[in-house]
């Protein structure tokens, strides 16, 4: 595969225009300033794909890159159909060569001074099935040509290809013949030591004394000519001057290409100890290590204290990707660009201490600004107060710097909590009686504090579906939402499907929104996470909307984790309301007409409320706490192979659950929320269904004819 490609460049600080050539039987990706270049073959550059990762990013359709030997080359296509024909065909040659390095890995290689031709025979063998396959794709499509006169043409050339195909046969017998004459074979000389001592009748049959790959000895002629091994060197030599040992660029630091904040890494290629080539190389050293335990902490008597383990935010990493590095390259051998990620287990020591559906809960974690959006006196300022509830309930999400993914919810999973406010616990009253709401989703909890439920209802897609009500405020929260992953090479994207909506029930308003992506970067080494895209925020009886966007960081430069809004009334052309900022800083806002401005929020003097939750012990079986209590222990005590085992018993739990259901017919009831429309889910016993049944009002029946609570 050729053609044009941008790619960056440091010393232009830009994109330039460069004529690229796949070389797929090489494994080389080069490049050269013009197609005239090409052709007189001034090679300004290229890219050794062994052992390469491509990555691309989901905002930007037209860029990829391609990291290998401690280097990152960043590429630009026209478009998105482009870059995919690129990616495509880059990957095939990463898996084509990874296998052929498997294959010759597992020829022994001998312990004297001739291994290096050990290793060049299994090389010519590898070649010879690439060589096959090609000739047989070949001859797959001449067969299928129509055009009579363009069927002889391409006849011509697989005739061609054949006898090519044949005389790297014979290369291989001669280069076999030349290790079995400097290497026996259990002691015997199987060949002469010169071309002079050779005494070959023409035809004779020679492979019962060569060590062929199965392949090969079906596909060997026992018929063909013979020639003198004088130069039985020169592929060993062309391959050497084909495939450099590592990659490079005629313009010294032209390809070295590093993010404005980032710090170059080591660019010295790696040497035998510190070579990433091969991913099973070292494995059972790194995982079967014994890990540094810790101590759990315990109640009095004596048990492991599973309210306190979930209380303890510490980050005891388990140890970074680099430390993980033979499981992390072998799951990424088993991926491809754009593959679905939702059925592929991920390793345990990327997870974080708790359920996905408790990390929902976080959205609440600054509950005074939920609940002030009742509070503000005219619908421009409850607006702003939604967005400005909405921007800042992300970071509290976020609990250590380096991305962990939280558990994945098990079917009929629930996690409750409850948060007091301020002004919600009087210091003056010191009875240990309180009013309890007696129903709705924390039942013990007081008017005065905010509630929270969140419920696993599908497994396939895996949807969470998730309410929050404050009951003296008359606001009340509800949502659902389904994550699809995405591998992109070197980050995986996490799309948010769903959408929530916020109801002020005495105003008679309700808020829409959307949820953006969320991306971990560099899986490789330390991940990150960013989000990014464009969200709404929509009320349809003031006409009031918000337009969010999430900015990834830009491929060259720039800073991370940027938002920007604009909020407009009705059909106005022009935002009444401006803020952007960081997500996990600080945002600041100004008001169109007035100019005024003013801090959003900023995080740094914003303390996340403390979820209160029922103790692991007094917790129903299928309560998320309780469900995950073994992983979270073994997690926080470092131990991996236990917080596998345990993850392992839960999701076979699932499978044997799933499996006797299908036998019996039966299909999963939920238990708290039902399905509403095609796709929604919606809480059974809202705050509003609850005050119109207390004022003798007839219920709200579910929309779209909907499954009633059960």
């Amino acid at each position: 595969m050729e053609g044009s490609l941008s790619k960056w460049t440091n010393v232009m600080k830009g994109w330039q225009y460069r004529w690229f050539v796949l070389d797929e039987n090489a494994g080389l990706l080069s490049y050269y300033t013009s197609k005239e270049k090409m052709t007189r073959g001034v090679r300004r550059g290229c890219v050794r794909l062994r052992a390469a990762v491509i990555g691309i990013d989901d905002e930007d359709d037209s860029t990829f890159t391609i990291t290998v030997d401690h280097k990152t080359f960043h590429f630009q296509a026209r478009d998105g159909s482009e870059r995919e024909r690129w990616v495509r065909a880059l990957e095939e040659t990463i898996a084509r060569h990874g296998r052929r390095e498997r294959w010759s890995r597992s020829v022994p290689a001998p312990a004297h001074r001739h291994c290096d031709l050990e290793r060049r025979v299994a090389e010519a063998d590898a070649y010879l099935q690439i060589m096959i396959e090609l000739v047989s794709k070949m001859s797959t499509r001449v067969s299928e040509l129509a055009d009579p006169h363009e069927k002889i043409k391409g006849q011509a050339i697989l005739d061609h290809s054949n006898v090519m195909l044949d005389n790297i046969k014979h290369s291989i017998v001669l280069l076999q013949i030349a290790k079995n004459t400097v290497n026996p074979v259990n002691g015997v000389y199987t060949g002469p030591t010169s071309s002079s001592q050779m005494h070959i009748k023409e035809g004779e049959d020679l492979s019962p004394r060569v060590e062929l790959g199965a392949e090969c000895r079906e596909l060997v002629s026992p018929s063909l000519p013979m020639t003198p091994l004088e130069h039985i060197d020169a592929p060993r030599q062309a391959m050497t001057l084909l495939v450099p040992d590592t990659s490079y660029s005629s313009s010294e630091g032209e390809d070295d290409f590093f993010d404005a904040d980032d710090e170059p890494a080591d660019l010295t290629p790696p040497g035998p100890s510190a070579s990433r080539t091969c991913p099973a190389e070292g494995a059972a050293e790194q995982e079967t290590a014994t890990p540094t335990t810790v101590d759990l902490p315990r109640t009095n008597d004596g048990e492991i204290d599973y309210d306190a383990l979930y209380e303890d935010e510490s980050d005891n990493d388990l140890g970074s990707m680099e430390n993980h590095g033979s499981v992390v390259a072998h799951l990424l051998s088993q991926v491809k660009i754009g593959m679905d990620l939702t059925k592929v287990v991920l390793p345990t020591f990327i997870l974080e201490r708790r359920s996905l559906l408790e990390m929902y809960a976080d959205s609440f974690a600054h509950p005074d600004q939920f609940v002030k959006i009742v509070d503000m006196p005219t619908p421009k300022e409850r607006m702003v107060q939604v967005v400005r509830w909405y921007l800042s309930s992300f970071h509290a999400g976020r609990k250590s710097q380096v991305a962990k993914k939280p558990y994945n919810p098990i079917l009929g999973e629930v996690f409750r909590c409850h948060w007091d406010l301020d002004g919600s616990i009087d210091p003056q009253n010191t009875s240990t009686e309180k009013d309890e709401v007696g129903d709705g989703p924390v039942p013990w909890c007081s008017p005065d504090q905010l509630s929270f439920v969140a419920e696993q209802v599908s497994h396939h897609p895996p949807i969470s579906a998730f309410y929050a009500e404050h009951v003296n405020k008359r606001i009340q929260f509800e949502a659902w939402v389904w994550t699809k992953s995405k591998f992109l090479g070197l980050s995986i994207g996490v799309h948010n499907i769903g959408r929530g909506v916020v109801t002020l029930l005495d105003i008679g308003e309700e808020y829409s929104v959307t949820f953006p992506n969320g991306y971990g970067r560099s899986i490789l080494t330390v991940p990150w996470i960013e989000l990014g895209g464009q969200v709404s925020i929509e009320c349809p009886q003031t006409g009031h909307k918000a337009n969010v966007e999430f900015l990834t960081k830009p491929f060259y430069g720039g800073k991370k984790h940027r938002v920007t809004c604009e909020v407009f009334a009705g059909s106005d052309k022009k935002p009444y309301y401006t803020a952007q900022g960081e997500w996990n800083s600080r945002m600041d806002g100004r008001w169109t007409e007035s100019g005024k401005t003013e801090v959003v929020f900023e995080v740094s003097n914003m303390k996340a409320r403390r979820k209160l939750v029922s103790p692991v012990s007094r917790q129903p079986a299928h309560e998320s706490r309780r469900v995950w209590r073994h992983v979270t222990a073994a997690l926080r005590a470092a131990d991996t192979d236990a917080a596998t085992a345990a993850k392992r018993r839960l999701e076979q739990q699932q499978r044997d659950g799933a499996k006797r259901r299908a036998d019996a017919g039966d299909k999963w009831l939920t238990q708290l929320f039902s399905p509403k429309g095609e796709e929604g889910w919606e809480y059974n016993t809202p705050l509003k269904k609850r005050l119109d049944t207390s004022k003798g009002t007839p219920q709200r029946k579910p929309a779209n004819n909907a499954e009633g609570p059960r």
